[in-house]
């Protein structure tokens, strides 16, 4: 049973996003690549990206963002968004937060959350490109905190597809939310082959 295709429900943004909608999802395409599951309808999630490897997966999830019509968010550091080019980075979705360690790093994000009518804001669980045993906990505790659903970001890359698989709800239990996140992720093909942990799980689960 193949999986349904995608469908971008989402109405046209400004003509810059649109433009730049075209050149992303239009790279993805000629890459060879799919985008499966529906647009989400949340205006405001923790989207996880995974598996995380290389910095060509940021190509992948651009595509399926922008595809989507998802203006993704990203955390970097406050001087990102600072000097000549800071608007640029700021345009291109960085969430300016301060890491000295006075305030909070979830307390700074919830706070932009609920000043925010649309936040999606993207992140890798692994916090890093290389091969790792166990995911870190900031995107659950972000979106627990603020109470914001999880969307399941993928990147397949022995099938060439990705996208989103539903959200889930977190309720506070991390260890057996993570048994139904890590059942979905077991069976996403990573660059390197490298498996993440839980029970396999067949793309025919897909819509």
């Amino acid at each position: 049973m193949k999986a349904k295709a995608a469908q971008s429900k989402r109405p046209p943004r400004s003509f810059a996003y649109e433009l730049a909608r075209v050149f992303f999802y239009g790279l993805y395409r000629l890459m060879g690549w799919r985008v499966l599951g529906e647009a989400p309808p949340d205006k405001k999630m923790v989207i996880i990206a995974a598996p995380h490897e290389t910095n060509w997966d940021l190509t992948q999830m651009l595509g399926i963002a922008f595809y989507y019509r998802i203006p993704v968010r990203w955390m970097g550091k406050k001087s990102l968004g600072e000097g000549p080019f800071g608007w640029l980075m700021r345009w291109w979705g960085l969430l300016p937060v301060d890491r000295s360690g006075s305030t909070k790093l979830v307390d700074q994000v919830v706070e932009a959350y609920q000043q925010a009518d649309e936040l999606c804001l993207v992140i890798a669980p692994e916090g890093t490109r290389a091969d790792v045993k166990a995911w870190k906990t900031g995107f659950y505790n972000i979106a627990l905190a603020a109470e914001v659903p999880v969307g399941l970001g993928f990147i397949d890359y022995e099938n060439k597809f990705g996208g989103l698989h539903g959200a889930l709800v977190p309720f506070g239990d991390y260890v057996a939310d993570m048994e139904k996140v890590a059942e979905f992720y077991a069976a996403r093909v990573s660059r390197f082959n490298h498996p993440l942990t839980g029970e396999s799980m067949n793309s025919k689960d897909l819509r």
